[in-house]
């Protein structure tokens, strides 16, 4: 598949970020005033998605939490990406004790429900912060990347390219910077999309439950809001799970522009 196909499912994501980046930071609109007087207000031309508790603007508040959300989903997705395809890497081209090491820690940390881990730490903190909330999802972030990476490169640890690397003194760590890694790159870049999304939507279900951060501003906060008010004010509920659904969309869409743009293998000797 050539790369111009893969902007197409790359689009969404961009367009969204974009857009609530411009509404965050190039908007008087603030997400943390109370008009107590236009409290559950329903769409208008002056709220063009209404208002929710306390008068606040729902534009504002959806458009700060969703470049928060995507802020958090980058640095964790990110994180897991490096820590998790490093390790993963390694341990497959060394074989043998690391990577059985390597592989049982994956099976203990995606055998463990992260939301739980998230939910039990959360608990125990005073004052939660996107920082605690960004710690403990990246706590679970790594494994995914690290068993694909393993895989690809017990895959590539056999080609015959990487042969004729070892064949012409090539070292260890060379093998595994100049030919592994660079390989398998396509193949792990798919799991980013999927692990953003699933930050997205950690995160919402956090501060759903009243463990996000004490701001307020948070895409889980608004669908608390919502389920308060679902019978009186249905337009807050709407917005907030369309824009849950909308981010986490976006960015498992992009899931597949990400395997069309980045090259599945290259033999590089």
């Amino acid at each position: 598949m050539s790369r111009p196909r893969a902007w197409p499912a790359l689009v969404p994501a961009i367009v969204l970020t974009a857009s609530a980046a411009l509404v965050a930071l190039g908007s008087s609109r603030s997400p943390s005033r109370l008009v107590p007087d236009l409290a559950w207000h329903p769409p208008s031309s002056d709220l063009p998605f209404g208002a929710g508790e306390a008068g606040v603007d729902l534009l504002a508040l959806v458009a700060h939490a969703t470049t928060r959300a995507l802020l958090l989903a980058a640095c964790v997705a990110g994180f897991g990406f490096l820590l998790g395809t490093t390790l993963g890497s390694a341990a497959g081209l060394a074989r043998g004790r690391f990577e059985r090491v390597t592989r049982h820690a994956c099976d203990l940390v995606q055998a463990f429900p992260s939301f739980l881990l998230a939910l039990a730490v959360l608990a125990a903190v005073r004052v939660p912060s996107r920082w605690h909330v960004g710690a403990v999802l990246a706590l679970a972030a790594w494994a995914p990347f690290a068993r694909l990476a393993l895989g690809q490169a017990r895959v590539l640890s056999e080609a015959a390219f990487v042969d004729a690397a070892r064949a012409l003194g090539a070292t260890r760590a060379r093998v595994l910077l100049r030919h592994v890694l660079p390989n398998l790159l396509g193949p792990v870049a798919v799991q980013l999309g999927t692990s953003a999304a699933g930050v997205v939507l950690g995160d919402a279900a956090l501060g759903f439950v009243g463990l996000g951060p004490r701001d307020g501003v948070s895409l889980g906060a608004l669908l608390d809001q919502g389920t308060v008010a679902m019978v009186r004010a249905p337009h807050v509920l709407a917005v907030g799970a369309l824009a849950v659904a909308l981010v986490s969309g976006s960015l498992q869409l992009a899931t597949e522009g990400l395997r069309r743009l980045v090259p599945a293998s290259r033999e590089n000797v």
